[in-house]
């Protein structure tokens, strides 16, 4: 096997750019994380989602599936 020498700094950036990208997609992947950041959005503002079908709107063009 061949041994290769890596600088520690860039060890350490790929690393760093590695756990974001994991955070990434765990978010991603993370449904009930989406859905609570929605519903903190609206309880925030709640004047904006007047009619049901506001919200529902609101809801589906942040990816949430509405049924």
């Amino acid at each position: 096997m061949t041994t290769i020498t890596i600088q520690k700094e860039k060890l350490s950036k790929v690393l760093e750019d590695v756990e974001v990208l994991i955070q990434d997609v765990s978010e991603l992947v993370d449904q009930n994380m989406l859905v609570k950041q929605r519903i903190a959005n609206i309880q925030k503002s709640p004047e904006a989602y007047k009619t049901e079908e506001e919200l529902d709107t609101y809801l589906k063009k942040r990816g949430v599936n509405i049924e």
